[in-house]
């Protein structure tokens, strides 16, 4: 894995000075390398990835909960089948229904036509499943994953009809791919960033754990921590936050340190 730093906005005054991390691909290296190591793909192409603070589900140690089995059997009647990205055709009809809900959960014209098309035929998306009304036969909703048997699940992006929005389809679509996955094998199913309060629904799945920077962290109380934290400007790096280490880890941040390490090799 080749690392490049691109910087970000300095705030001088305190001293603090952040870089976004990006991964490239090495020869021999899956995205699996990537996912395992805190990265997601910044790009369609697979071939650069983000540090970022994301959200997995250990599938092993995944038990449907009540809350999980009740959201399940709020799409009682839908039915789903999971295709190659090959054998799905993004029809007229299928773009039309994904840029309705594309502009009306992102707005407006944030994600294009042209974006859109790309997104199903990348090599991001390996496979789409696909939801239906089993009495009317309707496509009521699509998920675009990035497969890698069995080390990995990638859920990148959803679409779903908005009428059935007060039926919780949304989360019955994400459910549903998290209970599949745990029965196929799969080592995780990587559910995206968590930044806000709205993502935290991400963590009610058995199993889930975050990147924190250092290393992955089941502890859900530590990611509503740096959540509420979100937006402030506490004039420290997390790392520095004594609150923060004394809460959660009782350590230094030389004995986090140790979650990291690079192998001495030859220099260019």
């Amino acid at each position: 894995m080749k690392l490049l730093f691109s910087e970000a906005a300095p705030d001088y005054e305190h001293y603090i000075f952040p870089y976004a991390i990006w991964g490239f691909p090495e020869p021999g290296e899956t995205p699996a390398t990537f996912f395992e190591a805190g990265f997601l793909p910044s790009s369609r192409e697979l071939d650069r990835f983000y540090l970022t603070r994301h959200i997995r589900v250990r599938l092993k140690d995944f038990q449907a909960s009540s809350e999980n089995r009740r959201i399940l059997r709020k799409g009682a009647g839908l039915k789903w089948t999971l295709l190659p990205r090959e054998e799905f055709q993004l029809t007229d009809e299928r773009g039309a229904f994904c840029k309705r809900y594309a502009d009306s959960r992102f707005g407006a014209e944030v994600m294009s036509e042209a974006r859109l098309s790309t997104l199903f035929t990348a090599p991001v998306a390996t496979h789409i499943m696909l939801f239906q009304d089993e009495a009317t036969q309707k496509e009521v909703g699509y998920v675009v994953l990035y497969l890698e048997n069995p080390r990995v699940a990638f859920y990148y992006y959803s679409f779903y009809d908005l009428e059935w929005f007060e039926r919780s389809l949304g989360l019955f679509l994400m459910t549903s791919a998290v209970q599949h996955f745990s029965t196929e094998g799969f080592d995780y199913i990587y559910l995206g960033t968590c930044y806000s309060e709205r993502a935290l629904y991400k963590m009610q799945f058995s199993g889930c754990e975050f990147f924190n920077g250092f290393r992955w962290s089941s502890n859900a109380q530590e990611l509503k921590y740096l959540v509420s934290r979100q937006g402030e400007q506490p004039g420290k790096h997390l790392l520095e936050s004594e609150e923060y280490l004394s809460k959660f880890y009782g350590q230094t941040p030389a004995q986090l340190a140790g979650a990291f390490r690079v192998a001495p090799g030859q220099r260019d």
